[in-house]
């Protein structure tokens, strides 16, 4: 009996002791860094849908080199004996890449407002430009490539907004930069033509003065030719009474210089001919006596300094006649109202009458802050 229980006793301690072998055969296992190889990849994947590969690239790129240096050595530590395995560098590895994948995520959230607060402001100033550009420039005879740099500047800026919308603020920064360019070069280009147009403002004011001073003086009709505003006005002892739309030549910015130059003259004139219906190709026309004097002897003085060739010839056959209301600038030269403009004018003026065209009523500061 003493024999059985030595023998239980005996298998009892070595069932311990290799349970307590085996307990601490499992315990020196090294453990692999499961749980923060699996948050640093978390952090990885909230960084990719932050869009930090775009708005944080330099963080996102080193938590993802992170990342995989860590695997690599994970790999590299499992092909070794179990017990001789050691996941020191892959915890370092894994610990800098969640570091790196947080940094990358808040500096994207980051990024991402501020430059879709920056980009929100660049639409609004680029499109209220493009209002002011329309408003100064749409009828303005600009050369080919500034209104072809003016409408793809429009393209880019609506294309800008497309993708502003869809959230892709760094393809949206690339349009509105090169919209801007274009935009604001036109612009730019615009307007120093137009305020150098505008040098000719006291003598346009000078020649406006006169003709309502005589209106009143004489209790009769006037003229006046606005080409700037597309307007033609007439007066009746100096007090305006009629308004209407006037359509000009296609070159009407500036004085008229040469035959078939398309441009609308600019200076005092007085009407020469009543033309009625059927004698006409225009309904009704008044003819103008362009050009007077003052043309003549610019127009020589220009051939005698050379700013224009011997062989040019002055232009004539400048009238105010119908067939307008086109909504565009089509004349060789003329001013054209609708036919029912023409018979209101036709009807009120007379030969002599005086007409002046001028290039604006206002001031050009008054015109560009409509």
């Amino acid at each position: 009996m003493r024999k059985v229980w030595r023998i239980v006793l005996t298998f009892s301690a070595f069932a311990v002791c290799l349970s307590l072998l085996v307990f601490i055969l499992i315990h020196l296992v090294p453990k692999p860094p499961v749980a923060k190889m699996e948050h640093a990849r978390e952090l990885l994947s909230e960084a990719g849908k932050n869009k930090a590969d775009t708005y944080s690239r330099k963080q996102y790129t080193e938590a993802k080199n992170f990342y995989d240096s860590a695997m690599l050595n994970w790999q590299k530590e499992n092909k070794r004996f179990i017990y001789f395995r050691h996941y020191n560098k892959v915890i370092n590895f894994a610990d800098q890449s969640a570091k790196k994948a947080s940094q990358a995520i808040d500096n994207s959230i980051s990024t991402s407002a501020n430059l879709k607060v920056n980009l929100k402001q660049k639409l609004e100033s680029l499109n209220n430009l493009v209002v002011h550009i329309d408003q100064l420039f749409t009828t303005y005879p600009l050369n080919s490539e500034i209104r072809n740099r003016i409408s793809r500047g429009k393209i880019m800026l609506k294309e800008a907004e497309i993708v502003y919308n869809k959230g892709q603020y760094f393809q949206a920064n690339r349009k509105l930069t090169d919209s801007e360019y274009l935009l604001t070069e036109s612009f730019e280009y615009a307007s120093a033509n137009l305020k150098n147009y505008f040098k000719s403002f006291p003598t346009w004011k000078m020649w406006v003065d006169r003709t309502l001073y005589d209106s009143r003086k004489n209790n009769d009709y006037s003229i006046i030719v606005d080409k700037f505003s597309r307007k033609c006005f007439v007066y009746l002892c100096g007090t305006k009474k009629y308004e209407f739309e006037a359509e000009l030549g296609k070159n009407w910015v500036g004085d008229k210089r040469t035959r078939g130059d398309l441009a609308t003259p600019e200076g005092m004139y007085k009407i020469t001919k009543k033309i009625d219906t059927g004698r006409t190709k225009y309904y009704k026309a008044l003819l103008l006596d362009y050009p007077n004097e003052e043309d003549k002897i610019k127009f020589r003085s220009e051939i005698e300094q050379g700013s224009l060739p011997a062989s040019a010839k002055i232009g004539g056959l400048i009238e105010i006649h119908g067939n307008g209301g086109k909504g565009v600038d089509w004349t060789e030269g003329c001013i054209a109202l609708t036919d029912n403009e023409m018979d209101v004018v036709f009807r009120l003026v007379k030969v002599g009458t005086p007409v002046t065209i001028i290039g604006s009523m206002v001031e050009l500061k008054d015109v560009v802050d409509k």
